[in-house]
């Protein structure tokens, strides 16, 4: 387990280095990472530089950290994350976010790719987070199992307000101006440990539970980073349908995934970086 200590060792290190005190942390996902190319005035870590930080293994996470200016607004940017099927425990790949709390950032968007279950979604749209199911977390498998350190956050945070509903709202009206609207949806974001894909049934029990997307990563960060206090906002890039007919010679593959994030990478670079230009950071909210 990483303690405050180490959190704070790592973070004193990182704003020794930069000038940038960010206010809005990004984590990039699969095939994404061009959100932190966005940055001005870039002062770039390699994870396997900075002290205490685990390292991505996956091709489509570059595995840098990012400081810099998005049109003016001090940002850090993660380009790779870290999962579950990596290997790591839980409290490694969500320890960026406490690291982001003591950088002094006050909002956390994520990224991810998922696998569309909503029979309304298209490959390609973005799916704006509303909330989600936490299946590891269902097993014991929770960020926050084990003692609690007070200065980080409460030992029972509540989740019910774990997506910041004015920050889904400006999602939606910086979409509508930006002329996404088609595209851009909103649901419920259910996670699994990967690294396989879902099988049929898993992906049929999961649509009736109220899953609108699948995917491997985002619900440990949320947990973190509202345990600490921090806003959030997190959308999925679907990037392939999820198969729920034993007849459908489909097959989800990283690939693919990877191949979605090329072609809207550009629009989702643009509502994000719009998002952070219009965004309050009142630290009430957080």
């Amino acid at each position: 387990l990483y303690t405050y200590e180490d959190c704070k060792a790592t973070a004193d290190w990182l704003l020794a280095q930069t000038a940038v005190q960010p206010l809005v942390g990004i984590v990039c996902g699969s095939g994404l990472g061009g959100l932190a190319d966005m940055l001005k005035d870039q002062v770039v870590f390699n994870y396997k530089d900075i002290p205490n930080f685990p390292q991505s293994t996956v091709h489509g996470h570059a595995g840098r950290l990012v400081f810099g200016t998005m049109k003016g607004r001090a940002c850090v940017c993660m380009q790779g994350r870290f999962h579950l099927y990596e290997g790591y425990p839980i409290q490694k790949i969500t320890l960026p976010m406490r690291i982001f709390k003591l950088l002094g950032v006050k909002t956390v968007m994520l990224t991810n790719a998922a696998g569309g279950l909503n029979q309304d979604f298209k490959v390609g749209d973005v799916m704006i987070i509303k909330d989600h199911l936490n299946m590891p977390g269902f097993a014991g498998n929770n960020p926050l199992s084990g003692p609690n350190d007070e200065r980080f956050g409460v030992r029972f945070p509540c989740m019910s307000d774990a997506y910041d509903r004015e920050l889904q709202q400006l999602a939606m009206d910086v979409g509508h101006e930006l002329g996404y609207s088609d595209f851009l949806k909103e649901g419920v974001y259910c996670v699994l440990g990967g690294p396989s894909f879902e099988t049929i049934a898993e992906c049929r029990m999961l649509h009736r539970l109220g899953a609108d997307a699948v995917g491997m990563s985002t619900a440990h960060e949320v947990i973190v980073a509202r345990h600490c206090g921090m806003r959030v906002f997190a959308l999925s890039l679907i990037t392939n349908k999820a198969v729920m007919d034993y007849d459908s010679e489909e097959k989800a593959n990283h690939e693919e995934v990877l191949q979605t994030g090329k072609q809207r990478a550009e629009q989702l670079e643009r509502l994000v970086s719009t998002m952070v230009v219009k965004m309050e950071h009142n630290t009430n909210d957080a």
